[in-house]
């Protein structure tokens, strides 16, 4: 109970126009309100309220998006688009969910529960030759299909608990 109060009481609010790189290595609760420009890389949840006009390739967790996004968005949870939202980009994600009014262009991409060598590479934020590296030698869970690799995303979340400490 301590962590997850933790988590909900590291809230940063964004509304200046802001732009470069910004990474969250820890999770927080992230709300952009203002302009943002460039790359975003969160852990935890990532509202894009109704003012917000972002230009961006995000990456995160869990991402409700209320105003103005342009850019790929990766989200390992759900990504929401509330009936204010313009999405104009492709989204990759497990659950998205797209409420009445919400104006989206591009590609939604649905996580499967098996993924190529990019998208574990994306998942792990690992660089893609190491994941190649790694399955060669056996050291992640890995299956050969022709010349790809193909890994299940449930025995890659084992092997990340299991390897937690390593």
């Amino acid at each position: 109970m301590a962590r997850k109060r933790e988590a909900e009481e590291k809230v940063l609010d964004m509304n200046a126009n802001m732009q470069g790189t910004i990474v969250f290595s820890e999770s927080v609760n992230l709300r952009i309100n203002g302009t943002f420009t460039g790359e975003l890389k969160s852990r935890g949840t990532l509202f894009i309220g109704e003012s917000a006009d972002v230009n961006a390739e995000i990456q995160g967790e869990d991402i409700t998006i209320a105003g103005k996004v342009k850019g790929n968005i990766h989200a390992d949870g759900k990504i929401a688009m509330l009936g204010t939202s313009v999405v104009e980009g492709d989204i990759y994600t497990p659950v998205l969910e797209v409420r009445e009014g919400a104006i989206f262009q591009g590609i939604s991409h649905m996580l499967s529960e098996q993924m190529n060598v990019k998208e574990v590479s994306r998942y792990l934020d690992i660089d893609q030759n190491k994941i190649v590296q790694w399955a060669n030698e056996g050291a992640i869970p890995a299956a050969r299909k022709g010349e790809s690799w193909i890994f299940e995303k449930a025995r890659i979340d084992t092997w990340l608990k299991d390897n937690a400490g390593v």
